[in-house]
Order: C-alpha cells, then sequence, then structure tokens
C-alpha cells in the first residue's frame, strides 16, 4: 500500500447550521460543494482545507452524541497545522471560541493548543 495524504476528514454535527457557521465563518474554509440528500433527510457540505483536503460535515436526524471528551474510542481529535498559533489563537479567542492555553509537545518542541466545534469534536492547533 502507498498512501498518499489525507484526502478529507468526515465529520457527523447534531446542528447543521450551528457547524456551518463555525466552520465556514469562524474557521474560515471555504466552501466548495453544499448538497441536501433528502431521502437521507442529511446535508453533505464539503469544505476546502487546502487544495489536498477538505472536510465533508454532515448532519443526520438524531445522530449520537460522542462517548467522552477526547478519549472515546476511534478518532481522537482533528489537527490543523499553521504558521502562527499565537495569530490563530487570538483570532478564534475575539470571535469568541475558548482555546486552550499553548503549550510545547515535550517530543516535537512544537507549540500546540486545542479547542472544540460545536458538537464538541475536539481540534488541535499545531504550529510548522
Amino acid at each position: 500500500m502507498q498512501f498518499k495524504k489525507v484526502h478529507h476528514i468526515a465529520i457527523i454535527c447534531s446542528d447543521y447550521e450551528r457547524s456551518k457557521e463555525f466552520y465556514v465563518n469562524i474557521l474560515g474554509l471555504k466552501v466548495v460543494r453544499e448538497i441536501y440528500r433528502e431521502e437521507r433527510g442529511s446535508y453533505k457540505l464539503d469544505l476546502e482545507i487546502s487544495k489536498d483536503c477538505q472536510i465533508e460535515l454532515f448532519s443526520f436526524p438524531n445522530p449520537p452524541k460522542r462517548p467522552s471528551y477526547p478519549e472515546a474510542c476511534g478518532l481522537r481529535h482533528l489537527a490543523f497545522q499553521v504558521e502562527d498559533i499565537e495569530k490563530v489563537v487570538e483570532e478564534l479567542r475575539n470571535k469568541g471560541i475558548y482555546v486552550e492555553d499553548i503549550r510545547v509537545n515535550q517530543f516535537t518542541g512544537k507549540k500546540l493548543t486545542f479547542f472544540s466545534d460545536p458538537d464538541g469534536l475536539p481540534l488541535e492547533l499545531c504550529e510548522t
């Protein structure tokens, strides 16, 4: 197997409009396409992180809640690479988003921090 890169990350949200607002207007991700799938009562919103990676934001009627934060079995968190972590943290805080204090990874020496999406999905910022 020769995996080249991560193509997309799929996220199921509990409140589509609230999550769309967060990912588009707070995080600034670009909308690629938005589809309503009537047979499922579900939206699918494709958001561009970079030219090589997207988030697929799904809505489904009554999805189950995440079991715990963030140590539930399965995907632990989604990490965004940024050049200036202090600037991004300040921008998020100015938009009313709670962001943990910046810390340094003991193994890589790189700065990182965490915040959450509207459903409590842990999101990480890691500095290049």
